[in-house]
């Protein structure tokens, strides 16, 4: 499974390519929003963009679009791909599937957006995937990625049912037994989320990649990587902590205790 940082931060960026374990980064209009207000002195956007996709070269970045409508998406998605693809080759436009943000308005602008930029060759990401149908659809317009909200799932399962949390709670893969859980039209966690929509792409023979998103804690990435997902979208905290373990750390004291200064100093 592959690794992509969640984030806008550039000295995040940069720290965890240093690591060679990371292999593409997903931003939004959020985290770039988070991303420039942590830096109080005015930055050039542009300049700040390209300095994390110069950062990221060789591996995805997915900038979204702001826009609702299929035209202006498709218009933007091409916009954004032409100013700043040259930076890198790198760039990635990020759609959601469905923009209506009420039952009245259209429900297939995302979509068409998605089919349009595919046409053109722009790879896209396609987001805010709650359903595997919402999978199956992005995957059928021609998103390269398609990235299913895991936590989020598992947050509004909570809320359905008044269960209080904090967002890094783990939440079962195989969903909540212990009480009479309400699941989401047979989705009962965002884990299994994420392993429908890889089931229904493999079944299908569909080319798209499953990127698990919106990963709370390290086991959530670990239930992600079992449930076949293609790559995990993963927040700088933590990425952090999948490489912590109490045991490693005491085996490391004691190895260091043990050293023979003879064998240290073999040349």
């Amino acid at each position: 499974m592959k690794i992509f940082l969640d984030s806008a931060d550039v000295d995040e960026i940069s720290q965890v390519y240093t690591w060679g374990v990371v292999d593409g980064i997903t931003t939004n209009p959020s985290l770039l929003k988070i991303a420039v207000d942590k830096r109080k002195e005015s930055i050039d956007l542009e300049i700040y963009i390209r300095t994390i996709l110069k950062a990221a070269k060789g591996t995805p970045v997915s900038l979204e679009v702001t826009e609702t409508q299929a035209d202006k998406m498709f218009e933007q998605g091409k916009k954004l791909f032409k100013f700043f693809n040259h930076t890198a080759k790198n760039v990635c436009i990020k759609i959601p599937i469905n923009t209506a943000i009420d039952n009245e308005g259209s429900q297939f602008e995302g979509l068409k957006a998605i089919k349009l930029l595919s046409k053109e060759k722009i790879p896209v990401n396609a987001t805010l995937i709650f359903t595997p149908e919402q999978a199956l659809m992005a995957a059928k317009a021609g998103a390269k990625y398609i990235s299913p909200f895991a936590g989020r799932i598992d947050d509004f399962i909570r809320d359905q049912n008044k269960i209080k949390y904090n967002k890094t709670d783990y939440f079962p893969a195989e969903g909540l037994n212990n009480v009479e859980i309400k699941d989401d039209n047979g989705i009962v966690s965002g884990i299994d989320l994420v392993k429908k929509c890889v089931d229904i792409l493999k079944i299908h023979k569909l080319n798209s990649e499953i990127i698990a998103a919106s990963l709370r804690n390290t086991r959530q990435v670990r239930e992600a990587a079992l449930a076949g997902a293609h790559i995990a979208t993963v927040p700088y905290p933590v990425i952090t902590e999948l490489i912590k373990h109490k045991k490693t750390v005491d085996g490391m004291k004691k190895f260091i205790e043990d050293i023979v200064p003879e064998y240290a100093n073999f040349k």
